[in-house]
Parts: structure tokens; C-alpha cells; sequence
């Protein structure tokens, strides 16, 4: 299926990538909108949204809850193909919390399969904001009944009771009581349904342990974390990877300090 998608800004040369963007869960591609502002005079930028989100939801509900049911490698192979139809060349994926966990996913997956053409678009590097590496096997079965519990509410109850909870999690407790509620109103135009098919779809109890798999690749690949955000730092500080720490964020690095984000980003870029 092809997952709706937005272009942005203009190449200032034809030799540049294309930067492309996964939202998280909840969101769509306006949540890099900032982000893009600061961007679009000297990139050209891509926003996807994921399936069960933003007008990927609406685009044909037959395919798309093929691709939820399809999981990881149905959302990979879905991204594939909108890059391909946008005539996308060189790119650099940017992604965020479950965004990220798709994109740790579709650059392993690219490298497995060993795909390449003059047509086919090519990964040269990746961006994660606060995505999970995976969980150990004995782990996923309690996070599996964790994450239905939460599908559940999203499908059967009204959704700003359900977000009023969603953001009291740990992960999200750098938020204030206003950034907190003004999530909540932001995120009540999802569709409860498609949130909680997505949620269990890309569940970290089905997604592999991935970050073995990043280590051995040969593509330049940054993981972002705020400083008040305690568990991702923890997961950066032993991963091996390139890792920048963002002064004054939360999980959400591109909506609380979206600057320091864009600085990142363009630092990585020039690398």
C-alpha cells in the first residue's frame, strides 16, 4: 500500500538527500512541521503518515489494516513503496519513539534484503529520537498483555479519557500540566480503532531485538535523547552508537526544544 505523504523544501543541490520523516504513536506528519520550517529554504523533506494515522487512515481501510495486521515488515515494505512513488533517490530517515523502532527496522530489513536498482531509493543514514532497541524474549510476553490493555481502552472508550491516562505514564513526565493537556486535545482527532490496531502492531513485544543488527551496519546512524527523559538516556548511554543528549527535553525532543533538534539533525547532515 502506499501510506499518505507531504513534500516539503527544495533541494539546494541535485546531489542532496531527501529527508523523511516517521511521526510516533498518536501522531502524523504535522508533528514535524517546526521542524521543517527551520528546513525547507535548503532540504527537501518528506513527512509520512504511519498507517492507522493522520490521512493513512482514510487512504483505503482495506489496505490499511492489512498493513497493521502485516506489522513491521508490512509497514517496511509500505514505506518502500511510497518512497519509490515519490521518486525518491538518496534519503535520511528521521524517526520518532515508534517511528524510530520502524526505521531501526527498515534500515535492517533494507541490509538483510540486499535490494538495489537504479530505481530503488537508498538509505545513507538514520536519525532515531528516543526509540527502543527491543526487549529480551523473556520480557515480551508481559509487555504484550500491557500493550492490549492499552489497545482495549483506545478502541472501546472516548479518547480523551483514554490520552488523560496515556500521558500520566512515566515516560512522559518531564510534560507539564499544560503540555500535558494540550496533547490531549491535540491527539483526540485519532481514531481510537486504528490507534489501538497500530499500537499492537508494532507492539515492542513483536518487534525484534534490533540493536545488534544496527551495530554491524555500515550506514551512519545518531540516536537523539532528551536529558529529563531517565529510561532513553539509559538505553543511549549502551548502545554504541553516536548518541547527542538535548539539554532541557523530555521523549519529545522535536516539540519541546525543535532548535536544538534542527541543530542535531544538520550537524549529523554534514558529517
Amino acid at each position: 500500500m502506499l501510506l499518505y505523504s507531504e513534500t516539503f523544501g527544495v533541494k539546494t543541490n541535485a546531489s542532496q538527500p531527501t529527508l523523511v520523516f516517521l511521526h510516533g504513536l498518536l501522531g502524523n506528519g504535522r508533528d514535524w512541521r517546526y521542524v521543517i520550517s527551520q528546513l525547507a529554504a535548503t532540504q527537501q523533506c518528506i513527512t509520512i503518515d504511519l498507517p492507522g494515522h493522520g490521512l493513512s487512515a482514510f487512504v483505503n481501510a482495506e489496505m490499511t489494516t492489512e498493513a497493521i495486521d502485516g506489522g513491521f515488515e508490512a509497514i517496511h515494505q509500505a514505506l518502500v513503496a511510497t518512497l519509490k512513488q515519490r521518486g525518491v533517490g538518496d534519503y535520511v530517515l528521521i524517526g520518532y519513539s515508534m517511528g524510530a523502532r520502524l526505521a531501526m527496522y527498515h534500515a535492517c530489513a533494507l541490509a538483510n534484503h540486499s535490494i538495489s536498482s537504479v530505481n530503488s531509493p537508498r538509505l545513507i543514514k538514520v536519525l532515531l529520537e528516543g526509540g527502543h532497541f527491543g526487549l529480551p524474549v523473556a520480557e515480551r510476553e508481559s509487555r504484550y498483555q500491557h500493550d492490549q490493555r492499552w489497545a482495549a481502552r483506545f478502541a472501546q472508550q472516548p479518547l480523551a479519557e483514554v490520552l488523560q491516562d496515556w500521558y500520566q505514564q512515566p515516560v512522559f513526565s518531564s510534560l507539564t500540566v499544560a503540555q500535558r493537556q494540550a496533547l490531549v486535545v491535540k491527539r483526540s482527532d485519532n481514531l481510537g480503532s486504528g490507534i489501538a490496531q497500530m499500537m499492537l502492531a508494532t507492539s515492542l513485544a513483536k518487534q525484534p531485538q534490533l540493536l545488534p543488527q544496527l551495530q554491524q551496519l555500515s550506514l551512519p546512524i545518531h540516536y537523539l535523547c532528551g536529558e529529563r527523559d531517565t529510561k532513553f538516556c539509559q538505553l543511549a548511554s549502551v548502545c554504541e552508537l553516536s548518541v547527542t543528549v538535548i539539554d532541557n527535553a523530555g521523549h519529545n525532543i522535536h516539540i519541546e526544544q525543535p532548535i536544538a533538534f534542527t541543530t542535531a539533525l544538520l550537524a549529523f547532515l554534514d558529517k
